[in-house]
């Protein structure tokens, strides 16, 4: 993709699944890849793997729910890399059941996991790129934010607000040089899906869903992810875009 090589980028929840596939083709587009994640082994392990293939990457272990933190993860990256031109909010993490089967304690986990972790990311480096004048935000969401998914009623409210968010913010921030976007992703096959539906049930009744019948893969991501931090995307902003094999179909 034009213009991502040499660029610094940082991606949350990077040591698997969805965010390690967005870590590796970004490294292999020649970015400087910041990684944060709660599991910090695991990021350190796509990190290392990064740079035995010639690229540039470090990790960091990080409570994206804890401003104070990233704030200091961001500042140990920044002073190794310099100033971050991309970032990935991709970290997230829910655990199926009824709304009326959870409890306050579960709602705060996949809030502060799914919306104040990207609130946080943002609110840092955002500012950073205003002041510079230019920068690429990247938000994850997930189709169950734009149509709704039984079992998962909190993370899917949290995934709506991270689409308004982003239009929002690409309203503020357009005049200041700074993109941001948003990624549905559909149905995948990663941790995070299997966590939620170990007997795999779930998992074939959406493959009957899809018009493309399978389950989405990790890779089926990165590039999309690739061209919205591309020069070729410079004239894009708070657009909202489903990558889920025709599972859903917006105008």
């Amino acid at each position: 993709m034009r213009g991502l090589n040499s660029k610094r980028v940082i991606i949350t929840g990077g040591a698997s699944g969805i965010g390690r596939a967005i870590c590796d083709r970004l490294g292999e587009e020649g970015c400087r890849v910041g990684i944060l994640d709660l599991d910090g082994d695991g990021a350190e392990k796509v990190a290392n793997a990064i740079r035995e293939s010639g690229g540039h990457s470090q990790a960091l272990p990080c409570d994206i729910s804890d401003y104070d933190a990233v704030k200091t993860a961001i500042s140990k990256i920044e002073k190794d890399a310099g100033p971050s031109d991309i970032l990935v909010n991709n970290a997230g993490w829910d655990k199926a059941a009824r709304f009326l089967d959870t409890e306050p304690a579960f709602w705060e986990k996949v809030i502060n996991v799914n919306y104040i972790g990207p609130l946080n990311m943002c609110h840092i480096m955002a500012s950073g790129m205003a002041e510079r004048g230019s920068g690429k935000v990247i938000n994850i969401s997930s189709d169950a934010g734009r149509v709704g998914s039984s079992g998962e009623a909190v993370y899917a409210g949290c995934k709506g607000a991270v689409i308004a968010f982003g239009k929002t913010l690409a309203r503020e921030l357009a005049r200041r040089g700074v993109t941001v976007n948003t990624i549905c992703p559909g149905p995948t096959d990663t941790p995070l899906l299997r966590g939620v539906d170990p007997t795999g049930k779930l998992q074939d009744a959406l493959k009957r869903a899809i018009p493309m019948r399978r389950l989405g893969e990790p890779e089926d991501y990165p590039g999309m992810v690739a061209f919205l931090a591309s020069q070729d995307a410079d004239y894009i902003t708070g657009q909202v875009i489903s990558v889920s094999g025709g599972l859903t179909m917006h105008g």
